[in-house]
């Protein structure tokens, strides 16, 4: 072969580089930098939690057809370019609030449609078309730059900046932050091998899985599998968004009542909760690429849900125990997201993946904002978070029971035909 006709080196691992970070921004520092926020909305606003928590599950609410109407009819990039803009326009809302609950759900709306467009959808549909062979391990890369990012979101960005210049310019700031993403997806990105002449993998032959039509919304509901899916997803992070949304407040409740000390406390925990999900989804990227896809995923719910009431034990004087929270429950919630996709298209086919986390994504979404306000329910109902903790520990449970009721998957078994194994040159 000449060197004029030698094929280029594969451009996936350059998505896969570019979505780290894309991922990271878009997601990872809105979501997991937002509670760290809430007790100042008490404070300086006069709201009760349940107040302080209804937003996210409103504006989830009313923005369920987003998803399966939009997302799968447009070029996922430009889909990134435009949330991430919507977001950043929600955080400058949030920054120049002035007390109205009103505006504050509807500047929650903003924020839930830039999430829907620019979060975990996009990406998993833009990895699962470059990737078959290496899904699990591309995936768990690009979903490392959630943890990684959103790591650091309290600690070294919410935190410093609030200090510096007050909790309202910080949301601006972080808003400002968000533009970040422009160049590298307009640019940089592509939504699939095919637009630069590649095919998944770097084969040198289209796989039978990228030619396949996509399955329709009504075959999708008509399958047990995927309503499986659905609600074992919705319920584990239902469970998971209550204790992102309210542990800080349960710190509080806790013991830790000094607010700079609160703050520390916080900042540390999701800072170790994220860094810790890093593992979770190397280390079950690698087994989802090696194992029965299923079993990855019950073996991580089942984690979840068994973590959660060692948030009970975390108080002052006993650091040991909130290092052994976050880094367990990180572990788990790390891979939870991220396996959620991978078994989505080896049940259905990737071509189908955008329709089905369409409605997949939405209605965890529900689960992630309105299990949160029925724990801040709870909460005031019964004075203190104990029963509410036990029932997200049933929910994750449900969750868990959901996914090992699944029916292995076809491609967990499947032999790769030979040109799967040929690769494109570096």
């Amino acid at each position: 072969m000449t060197q004029e006709n030698a094929p280029k080196s594969f451009y996936g691992w350059w998505i896969v580089a570019f979505a780290f970070l894309t991922f990271g921004i878009s997601t990872g520092i809105p979501y997991y930098g937002m509670p760290f926020f809430y007790d100042y909305y008490e404070k300086t606003f006069g709201w009760s939690r349940k107040d302080i928590t209804l937003g996210f599950p409103l504006a989830a609410t009313f923005t369920l057809w987003v998803g399966p109407l939009i997302v799968h009819r447009f070029s996922p990039r430009k889909l990134l370019t435009i949330g991430t803009g919507l977001t950043g326009l929600a955080f400058l809302g949030f920054g120049t609030m002035t007390g109205g609950l009103l505006t504050y759900y509807a500047i929650w709306i903003l924020y839930v449609l830039g999430y829907i467009l620019s979060g975990p959808i996009v990406h998993q549909v833009i990895v699962s078309q470059w990737f078959k062979k290496n899904r699990g391990k591309a995936m768990a890369i690009v979903y490392t730059g959630v943890g990684l990012i959103a790591g650091i979101s309290q600690k070294a960005i919410a935190k410093p900046l609030t200090e510096a210049y007050g909790f309202q310019q910080a949301l601006i700031l972080i808003g400002c932050i968000m533009l970040l993403v422009w160049p590298i997806s307009l640019i940089f990105m592509r939504d699939k091998p095919s637009e630069i002449g590649q095919f998944p993998d770097g084969n040198l032959f289209p796989s039978e899985e990228a030619k396949a039509e996509p399955k329709s919304f009504s075959y999708l509901i008509s399958q047990p599998a995927f309503w499986l899916l659905l609600i074992g997803s919705a319920c584990s992070i239902g469970a998971i968004g209550s204790i992102n949304q309210h542990m800080k407040f349960i710190f509080k409740e806790q013991g830790f009542t000094e607010q700079s000390v609160l703050n520390t406390m916080s900042a540390d925990a999701t800072q170790y909760i994220l860094w810790s999900s890093i593992a979770g989804r190397l280390v079950m990227g690698w087994v989802a690429d090696r194992f029965p896809k299923k079993i990855a995923m019950m073996v991580t719910y089942f984690l979840v849900a068994g973590t959660i009431p060692l948030l009970l034990l975390v108080t002052p004087g006993q650091d040991m125990n909130l290092y052994m929270f976050a880094i367990l429950f990180g572990f788990g919630m790390g891979a939870d997201y991220m396996l959620i996709p991978l078994m989505a298209a080896d049940q259905f086919g990737v071509t189908t993946l955008a329709r089905a986390m369409a409605i997949i994504l939405p209605t965890d979404t529900i689960g992630q904002t309105w299990f949160p306000y029925g724990v801040s329910w709870l909460r005031e109902y019964y004075g203190n978070y104990g029963l509410a903790l036990n029932v997200v520990f049933i929910m994750a449970a449900v969750g868990a029971i959901a996914v090992a009721l699944l029916p292995g998957s076809k491609q967990d078994n499947e032999v790769l035909p030979i040109q799967d194994a040929q690769r494109v040159g570096s």
